[in-house]
């Protein structure tokens, strides 16, 4: 059959329930088709339809496609899926016959056609077959933003739309990590995504909007609404956080950075909180959700400048970037706004808690007057982990981790440190190898492991692993250059069981074996 004998198939967005919210097109396209086909469930009723009914005309053949199961169980052999995947296969073959009748199909849909829409699954079946147009339609989450009056995203903001259906720490992760979000298909999923708001933090901001345009149109606080009381088409809504961050106090940061002296500021009458937040070695993909979520909730970053850099800026937050050498005056300033009601975040490479600014942002929490601040730690991706997946698995037995400054503790502590674990036969992670005012430190921590080690001992340099400047080696131990080490840079040095294996490909894998010999 030419395509000039076949009907042809229309998939209409309707909007989200009010009529007077459908396009032009969707009119004129709903008053020219000869077959006008819509889902409902057993119960016969069919909202799409009564949004269109107004257009609709006596000598329109009406399709309704009746679902099989909806919530309730089914006897299907193949289950859920099963019975709607028949169900489908039926569908599409009943509007196929009208299209190769040469009748044009227009399948109504609320909202949009390609949105969590039902009528996706005849476009999937027939649109290869048939001419088919698309006919956009109001969203449920433009309209229930519309409804609640409030930006649903701003600038370099993202949004992310989820199902109410998805695993509970599954949407956790995802609402903590969101700029924006919009929850789908509540009803009976509503307990779940209420307690995933909750565990993400996000509960304070969502709004609950429900047949959003249609005459029983309610909008709540989330918080606020039973359970009970939610049906389908109802939607949780995080609205953009530009403009919500907290700006109390905003003009009036205390002294530290330079741009305020902070001296006429009244000291809030409620703490605010200070988040340590690791960032991962490198780059926004070692960002954990939970710390996503916390950067974008603050409204004071604070932190060593080159990671600092690494925070997307985001309007209505200050920030508050400084040497790397002034940890305790950094984490003392984090704690004064924090006492003055302001909610920050210093940020940390790697796990905050690993050589980082957990231990001085604690410690000074641990005396007056900051004891009643209330401190968290988000953990991040350490830069051994991060350097040990890049090489293989060398560290797949038992490990101690040093770092090889001298800074903060004298250089005979770590020099008996280091002799220590290399006579326990332990695979070393070294933090802090060199810097150009610390040169010596590898050569001579080399000469120390060579008493214990082999001279072949496999020693994996990560430098800059998860960043563009990324190179991973390995080399002997007896080979190991200063020279090519600084502090950017990572050191695994293997046990007498790490080995080296070259695989079929031509690339280097380090890894050191889970079963120790016993003798």
């Amino acid at each position: 059959m030419s395509e000039q004998q076949q009907g042809r198939l229309y998939g209409v967005g309707l909007g989200p329930g009010d009529p007077s919210l459908m396009t032009v097109r969707a009119v004129e396209v709903i008053a020219e088709a000869d077959v006008i086909a819509y889902h409902s469930a057993r119960h016969g009723r069919s909202i799409a339809r009564s949004i269109a009914e107004r257009y609709l005309r006596p000598g329109h053949i009406e399709e309704r496609l009746v679902y099989p199961v909806t919530t309730e169980t089914t006897d299907h052999p193949g289950g859920y899926r099963g019975a709607m995947e028949e169900f489908y296969a039926e569908a599409s073959a009943r509007l196929a016959a009208h299209l190769d009748a040469g009748r044009t199909v227009a399948v109504l849909a609320e909202g949009d056609p390609l949105f969590y829409g039902s009528y996706m699954h005849m476009h999937k079946r027939l649109a290869d077959r048939y001419p088919t147009e698309v006919i956009p339609g109001v969203t449920s989450v433009s309209a229930a933003a519309a409804r609640l009056g409030t930006p649903l995203v701003e600038g370099e903001e993202v949004l992310t739309v989820l199902p109410g259906t998805l695993p509970e720490e599954e949407l956790t992760a995802r609402l903590a990590s969101a700029d924006a979000a919009a929850v789908m298909k509540l009803g009976r999923t509503f307990p779940t995504v209420r307690r995933a708001l909750e565990r993400s933090g996000r509960l304070a901001d969502a709004r609950y909007v429900e047949r959003a345009t249609m005459g029983a149109e309610r909008t709540a606080p989330l918080a606020e609404v039973d359970p009970g009381t939610v049906p389908y088409f109802s939607v949780a809504v995080l609205p953009s956080r530009v403009g919500a961050v907290t700006t109390a106090g905003a003009a009036d940061p205390v002294a530290g950075d330079g741009s305020t002296d902070g001296t006429d500021t009244p000291e809030a009458a409620c703490p605010g909180e200070v988040v340590v937040v690791g960032l991962g070695p490198a780059g926004p993909l070692w960002l954990t959700p939970e710390a996503r979520g916390e950067l974008a909730a603050a409204e004071e970053l604070v932190g060593y400048t080159t990671y600092l850099d690494r925070v997307p800026v985001r309007p209505g937050q200050r920030r508050h970037a400084s040497d790397n050498k002034v940890e305790a005056e950094r984490a003392e300033f984090a704690l004064e706004l924090a006492r003055r009601g302001r909610r920050v975040a210093v940020v940390s490479s790697g796990d905050p808690g690993v050589f980082a600014m957990a231990t001085a942002v604690l410690e000074a929490a641990s005396e007056d007057p900051y004891r009643e601040v209330p401190v968290r730690v988000l953990p991040g991706m350490t830069a051994a982990h991060a350097a040990a997946a890049r090489a293989g698995a060398p560290l797949g037995h038992d490990y101690a981790v040093v770092s090889l400054s001298d800074r903060l503790k004298p250089w005979e502590v770590i020099a008996e440190r280091l002799r220590a674990a290399a006579a326990a036969d332990l695979v070393l992670a070294l933090y802090n190898p060199g810097s150009r005012s610390r040169v010596w430190q590898v050569g001579k921590a080399r000469e120390l492991l060579l008493e214990h080690r082999a001279p072949d001992t496999p020693v994996v340099l990560g430098r800059d692993v998860g960043g563009p400047g990324e190179r991973v080696r390995v080399v002997r131990l007896a080979d190991l250059d200063p020279a090519q080490v600084d502090m950017r840079t990572i050191l695994l040095v293997g046990s007498s069981q790490t080995r080296t294996v070259r695989r079929g490909d031509g690339t280097e894998i380090v890894w050191t074996p889970r079963r120790y010999p016993e003798d």
